[in-house]
């Protein structure tokens, strides 16, 4: 369905031209959870960003069911990281989950179903005609959730969704997104910085090295499913797992080089 070949990302130009990501290989098939994984910095989401045409990669290429990726796909949706900042506060969950909708030629109607739908989903119809600033940072990650599922989309891209909200609520959604994908039949590509999480959600687990980044291992997950918060992660095989991804992001440690251009990467896309 995905095919990411030998992307490359390069930020500025010249002497301070920084690569952040080097040479990634990755293929995600229908229906499957890929999660992304590295040490900080490394450029998960800069790779997101490619994989989504939010940004154009300086070499290789993204091709989405055989065709090239240059610029966001409708078939696409992406949830970020700050549900703070993507969340519109000034009108009611209804209308945050109808945003994309409006783009898509639909009978009134449909939008209002495909809205309903989406909020029953995540467990949120009641608060419907509430506004995000009412809700709890958990609440409102789902409304965002929820925009994206009443997109319809073939492919969910999700960029570190749960770092802001607290290890219950983390649990809770990530059983959230295990059931939108078997309700909704969705492919996601899953980026945290959160081993455990990525352990528990995933089919397999792309291990990335240091930047200029590059796929380090891939790691099929063969826990039984459907997972479980306890019973899950009480398994064997879970800890194996674990200690296994762990290990592989500890080995990447900068060398002093390394952090040199991390610190002028940092500055460049301050200024970009």
């Amino acid at each position: 369905m995905l095919e990411i070949r030998h992307l490359g990302k390069t930020y500025g130009s010249g002497e301070r031209a920084t690569r952040a990501v080097g040479d990634v290989d990755l293929t995600v098939t229908e229906g499957e959870l890929v999660c992304v994984v590295g040490p900080s910095g490394c450029g998960k989401t800069t790779l997101l960003k490619c994989i989504g045409g939010l940004l154009r990669p300086t070499s290789g290429e993204v091709v989405l069911r055989g065709r090239r990726v240059t610029d966001p796909p409708e078939e696409m949706a992406l949830v970020f990281q700050d549900y703070s900042r993507s969340l519109m506060p000034w009108t009611s969950v209804r209308n945050n989950v109808l945003l994309p909708l409006r783009h898509k030629k639909l009978a009134r109607a449909e939008r209002s179903r495909l809205v309903e739908e989406a909020l029953d989903a995540v467990g949120l119809t009641r608060f419907i005609d509430h506004y995000p600033w009412q809700l709890s940072g958990g609440m409102q990650q789902r409304v965002a959730i929820a925009r994206a599922l009443a997109y319809q989309p073939s492919i969910l891209l999700m960029d570190e969704p749960f770092a802001s909200v607290d290890a219950q609520t983390r649990g809770d959604l990530e059983d959230l997104v295990l059931s939108v994908r078997e309700r909704f039949g969705v492919t996601i590509v899953f980026v945290t910085h959160d081993i455990d999480e990525s352990v528990y959600l995933a089919d397999r687990i792309a291990v990335l090295t240091h930047a200029p980044t590059e796929v380090k291992e891939l790691i099929a997950v063969d826990l039984p499913s459907p997972r479980d918060q306890i019973a899950t992660k009480e398994l064997p095989d879970f800890a194996r797992l674990r200690a296994h991804v762990y290990r592989l992001i500890k080995r990447e440690r900068p060398a002093a080089g390394d952090l040199a251009d991390e610190e002028a990467l940092a500055a460049t896309r301050a200024e970009t």
